[in-house]
């Protein structure tokens, strides 16, 4: 394989898992993050959740 072959797949590979994740703010993202430990979540994960679930 070619390098430009290469670089679509990997292209097409972060477009078909980029779409798994529901948009930050949507109930269902929300959802997610009440699921997720504490722990794992990141500054802006947290930042987000306040801003778009707790405030809303």
């Amino acid at each position: 394989m070619n390098i430009s072959t290469k670089f679509y797949a990997a292209l097409l590979a972060l477009v078909f898992l980029s779409a798994c994740a529901p948009e930050v703010g949507s109930d269902a993202w929300c959802k997610q993050m009440e699921e997720k430990p504490k722990g794992d979540w990141t500054v802006n994960e947290a930042a987000d959740y306040a801003k778009h679930c707790v405030f809303k």
